[in-house]
C-alpha cells in the first residue's frame, strides 16, 4: 500500500502544498496564492488541485506536518484576542518597565513597542511568593474573582496569569487558572508557568502575554484546519512545526502556540541543513526568499543554530531591544522584509528605495493582475528576462507583463531613467538588503562567508541568489530541486521535538548535584509525556541536556550543551569537574578566555527530546541520463557583467541529470522556482539532484 506526507507552509504571499511518496520518492507540488482573510481557504485549494492531479487517495496519507506565519503576524499586526494580564500587586507595569534601557539611547523620539495587553487590562492581586519557592502571602481568592469579573465585562477573551516567582513555585498561578475556568470557562488562560518557567520577570510577562493574545487564534485556526483536512478524506495526524525546529501534536500547540512564532522561517532553515548536508561539508548559509520576506540562518556541521530567545514585532529590524521578548526555543536566523512582493518606490530625497512593504497576495505585484499596481521586485524581474511569464508557478498564475512594464515605467520616469535601469536598481537594491544583513548575521557569531556555501530556496531565492553570493563573497551556491517549495518539503525530514526550561540557581563547586539531576530528570519525564502524546516510540527519542550558565557575578548567561547523566553518582567530583569543563570549553569558544579561580553557577536548566517521525524518510536523488535534452529555449536576460541584455540558454530542470555540465549565463525553470547563473559561473547537477553553482572570482 503506497505511503503519502503532506506538508503545508503557509507563507505571506503563497501557500505551498507539498505530497511526498515515501515508496517511489515521487513527489507533488502546488503554490497557491495565500488567502489571509481564511488562510486555511488556501490550503484546500492546494491540496484539491493536487488530489485531482495525480493519482493519489487520501485514504493512503500517514501524517500532515503544517508550518504557518498566522501568528507571529498577528503578533506584528495587532490581530490578535483582546487580553487581560493579571499579575502580582506592584508588578502591573512590568511590561512597560522593561529594562530601562534605550535601544538608541540618542533617539528623543524613540518608539517603544506598545505592551499587547493596555493598561486598564492589567490588573494586579495580593500574593506573593519568595524567590526560593516559599509562600509569604496567600493568593487573595476574592481579588482574583473581582479582577476576572472585571476582565470579562470589558471584553477580554483570553487572560495571562504572571505571578512574581511562578517558576519557583507555581501553587499560586495555577489555583488562579482554576478559579478562572469555574467562572468563565469560555475565557481561555495561560499561566507563567506552563509557557516560561524561567526568572526574569519582564521577559517571563512578555512572552505569556505574547502566548495569551495568540492563544484564541490558535485553538480555532488549527482546529479548522484538523476539519478540513478530514473533509478532504485525509486521515492522517496533523503535526505542527514548532520555531525550534521540530514536530509536536494539535493539542500542545493550542496549549501554548507561541512556541510556533518562527514555525515557517525554522521550516526553511531544517530544508536548508538536509538538502544542503551533502554537498556543502554541511556549512551553510540558509538562503530562503518567498514572496514577503528573506530569511537568512548559519548551518554548522550540519545542524542550524539553536537560540533560547528572541524578539518579535521590533520597531527597528536589526537592533536589539527594540521588540517583544519572547523565552522559546527557535532556529538562529534573522528575517528581512525583502521578497518578491517587496514595493519599490522614491523616498523623500528622491533615491530608489525598496520594500520593506510588500504588495503579499492582495493585491500583488502589478504583474498579477489582482489590482496591484506598485512596482514590485517580481515585475522587475519579469522585465529583466528573469522569469517566464508564461511559466510563473508552473504556470498556474496568468502574468500580466504589461502592467508590470506600466508599473515600472511610471518609476523610471520618477527617478528620470530607463526602464531597464530602474529594473535593475531594484533586483540590485534588494540583494544588497539581503546581503547586508547577512554580514551582520554572520560577523556576530565570529564566523566568514566564505566558509559556507549558499542554498537557496523559495519562489524568488535561486533568482537572487548567485549574486546575493557575489556580494558576501562565497563562491558556491546549491540550489536543491523543487527550491520553490522546499520550506514545505523540509517539513516532512523534521524530528518531533520537546523543548523544557526550569530555574534552579546552583553554584557547581558547591551544590547540590543530587538535586541538579532530579530537577533534570523531571524535566525529561515531562518532555517524555508530551513526546508521548506525539504518539512516538520513545525508544527512538534522543535526550539532550543544556544549562545556561555564567560565572559568579556576571550579568548574562550562556546556553550550552552538558555531558549525559547522571549526575548524582559516588563520584561527585568528576561529575563537577566534568560539567565545569563542558561551560568553560564553551564559553572559551565564543569568548577565547576564562577568567581564572571564578566558580561557575547554572542559572537555568533545560532539555531537548528529539525523535524521528515514522514516514520521515525523503531520498534525495538526481536523475538518470535520458534522451530527452534539457534545453527549452533561449531569452534575452539582462546581466550585469554586459550591462546589456544578453541571448541565455534556458533549462529545464526536470530534465537535467546527474553529472550535465554548463557554463553561464543560463535560465533553470522548474515548476515554483527559476535559477538565474551569470555569465561568470558554470553550475553542474549533484547525484543528489542539487544543482551545484561555481562562481568565478
Amino acid at each position: 500500500m503506497p505511503s503519502y506526507s503532506l506538508g503545508i507552509d503557509i507563507g505571506g504571499t503563497f501557500t505551498d502544498v507539498v505530497v511526498y511518496d515515501h515508496d517511489s520518492g515521487r513527489q507533488w507540488s502546488r503554490k497557491v496564492l495565500t488567502t489571509h482573510d481564511d488562510p486555511v481557504r488556501a490550503v484546500v485549494t492546494g491540496v484539491a488541485a493536487i488530489l485531482g492531479d495525480g493519482p493519489l487517495e487520501p485514504r493512503h496519507f500517514t501524517r500532515v506536518v503544517h508550518a504557518t506565519t498566522l501568528f507571529t503576524n498577528a503578533l506584528i499586526e495587532r490581530k490578535g484576542a483582546v487580553a487581560g494580564l493579571i499579575t502580582t500587586a506592584g508588578f502591573g507595569d512590568t511590561l512597560e518597565i522593561g529594562r530601562e534601557r534605550k535601544f538608541e539611547l540618542y533617539d528623543l523620539n524613540i518608539a517603544k513597542p506598545e505592551p499587547l495587553v493596555p493598561r486598564n487590562l492589567r490588573l494586579e492581586v495580593s500574593e506573593r511568593t519568595n524567590a526560593d519557592g516559599t509562600i509569604r502571602r496567600s493568593l487573595d481568592r476574592d481579588q482574583l474573582v473581582a479582577a476576572v469579573e472585571r476582565l470579562a465585562n470589558g471584553g477580554v477573551g483570553s487572560v495571562a496569569v504572571m505571578f512574581l516567582h511562578a517558576y519557583a513555585n507555581s501553587s499560586h498561578e495555577a489555583e488562579a487558572v482554576r478559579l478562572i475556568a469555574e467562572r468563565h470557562p469560555e475565557i481561555f488562560t495561560t499561566a507563567s508557568h506552563e509557557v516560561a518557567p524561567e526568572i526574569r520577570e519582564f521577559e517571563r510577562a512578555s512572552t505569556t502575554v505574547a502566548n495569551a493574545y495568540i492563544k484564541p487564534l490558535a485553538h480555532q485556526y488549527l482546529g479548522r484546519m484538523a476539519r478540513q483536512l478530514a473533509d478532504q478524506r485525509i486521515p492522517a495526524p496533523l503535526l505542527l512545526m514548532l520555531s525550534s525546529g521540530g514536530l509536536t501534536h494539535v493539542a500542545e500547540a493550542q496549549r501554548a502556540p507561541v512556541q510556533m512564532l518562527e514555525s515557517g522561517p525554522a521550516a526553511g532553515a531544517i530544508a536548508a541543513a538536509f538538502f544542503g548536508r551533502a554537498d556543502s561539508g554541511g556549512d551553510l548559509l540558509a538562503f530562503d526568499m518567498g514572496g514577503t520576506t528573506a530569511k537568512l540562518s548559519l548551518v554548522d556541521g550540519g545542524e542550524p543554530r539553536t537560540a533560547y530567545s528572541f524578539e518579535a514585532a521590533r520597531q527597528k529590524r536589526f537592533i536589539e531591544g527594540s521588540g517583544l521578548p519572547i523565552r522559546i526555543s527557535t532556529l538562529e536566523l534573522i528575517e528581512i522584509g525583502a521578497g518578491g512582493g517587496s514595493i519599490a518606490h522614491v523616498d523623500e530625497i528622491e533615491l530608489l528605495k525598496v520594500g520593506p512593504r510588500s504588495a503579499g497576495s492582495q493585491p500583488g505585484p502589478a504583474c498579477y493582475g489582482l489590482g496591484g499596481s506598485q512596482p514590485t521586485v517580481t515585475d522587475a524581474d519579469l522585465l529583466l528576462g528573469y522569469l517566464n511569464p508564461e511559466y510563473f508557478a508552473g504556470g498556474t498564475i496568468a502574468i500580466d507583463l504589461a502592467a508590470a512594464r506600466e508599473a515600472l515605467t511610471r518609476l523610471a520616469e520618477a527617478v528620470r531613467l530607463p526602464v531597464s535601469a530602474v529594473a535593475w536598481g531594484i533586483h540590485d537594491i534588494v540583494d544588497e538588503s539581503m546581503a547586508s544583513a547577512a554580514r551582520v548575521h554572520i560577523a556576530e557569531r565570529g564566523r566568514d562567508p566564505r566558509d559556507y556555501a549558499l542554498l537557496c530556496t523559495g519562489g524568488a531565492g535561486p533568482v537572487h541568489a548567485c549574486h546575493v553570493a557575489r556580494k558576501l563573497g562565497i563562491s558556491r551556491v546549491i540550489c536543491p530541486p523543487s527550491a520553490g517549495v522546499a520550506s514545505a518539503l523540509g517539513l516532512l525530514v523534521a524530528p518531533a521535538r520537546v523543548d523544557r526550561v526550569a530555574t534552579v540557581g546552583i553554584r557547581l563547586d558547591r551544590g547540590d548535584l543530587g538535586a541538579l539531576e532530579t530537577a533534570f530528570r523531571a524535566l525529561e519525564d515531562e518532555a517524555r509525556a508530551v513526546m508521548g502524546d506525539t504518539g512516538l516510540k520513545l525508544d527512538t527519542a534522543r535526550f539532550q541536556r543544556l544549562a545556561d550558565g555564567r560565572f559568579l557575578g556576571q550579568g548574562f548567561d550562556l546556553v550550552v550543551n552538558l555531558p549525559d547523566g547522571p549526575y548524582d553518582g559516588h563520584d561527585s567530583d568528576s561529575a563537577r569537574r566534568a560539567l565545569t569543563q563542558a561551560f568553560e570549553v564553551a564559553y572559551r569558544e565564543k569568548f577565547s578566555l576564562t577568567p581564572p579561580d571564578v566558580p561557575v553557577e547554572f542559572i537555568n536548566i533545560r532539555v531537548a527530546v528529539r525523535a524521528p517521525v515514522a514516514g520521515s524518510e525523503v531520498v534525495l536523488q538526481g536523475r538518470s541520463r535520458g534522451a530527452e535534452p534539457a534545453i527549452k529555449g533561449r531569452r534575452p536576460v539582462w546581466f550585469p557583467e554586459a550591462d546589456a541584455f544578453v541571448e541565455t540558454t534556458v533549462y529545464d530542470r526536470a530534465r537535467l541529470a546527474i553529472g550535465n555540465q554548463f557554463v553561464g549565463p543560463a535560465v533553470i525553470e522548474e515548476e515554483g522556482s527559476t535559477l538565474v547563473v551569470g555569465p561568470r559561473a558554470r553550475f553542474m547537477v549533484a547525484p543528489t539532484g542539487n544543482v551545484v553553482v561555481a562562481l568565478e572570482a
